[in-house]
């Protein structure tokens, strides 16, 4: 059974990227345009991974992270920050919400799979 990542970006070309990085590499994907969608979507259904945007419209990436581990059913989900926030600051803070790593945009495709795999085991 292949591993589902949720992808939550409100940038239409960068979900765009990732479905075909991710999904030309085995994984099923779960989609959403902001934190609000996201977890509507994902509500209940089984996940092995995030990998989210950090400024998003409605609910951003952290206190996206902070709202699911909140949900004892993901409270160890591996998520992955992926913005183009680089600042120290913004990652102390995506750590201190839950986030178990960090991707700057631009990625190029084999970073983004070697991240996911690490993570996944």
């Amino acid at each position: 059974m292949s591993k589902r990542i949720m992808i939550v970006d409100d940038s239409v070309t960068v979900r765009q990227v990732l479905r075909l990085t991710l999904s030309n590499a085995g994984y099923e994907l779960l989609e959403a345009c902001d934190g609000e969608e996201a977890l509507n979507v994902m509500s209940g259904e089984p996940l092995d991974m995030m990998i989210t945007d950090l400024n998003m419209p409605k609910l951003d990436g952290i206190e996206l992270i902070k709202k699911v581990r909140q949900k004892p059913e993901y409270r160890f989900l591996p998520i992955v920050m992926l913005t183009t926030e680089s600042a120290d600051e913004k990652k102390q803070a995506g750590k201190s919400a839950g986030a178990s790593g960090w991707i700057v945009k631009p990625f190029k495709p084999e970073q983004l799979l070697k991240v996911v795999k690490m993570v996944l085991g």
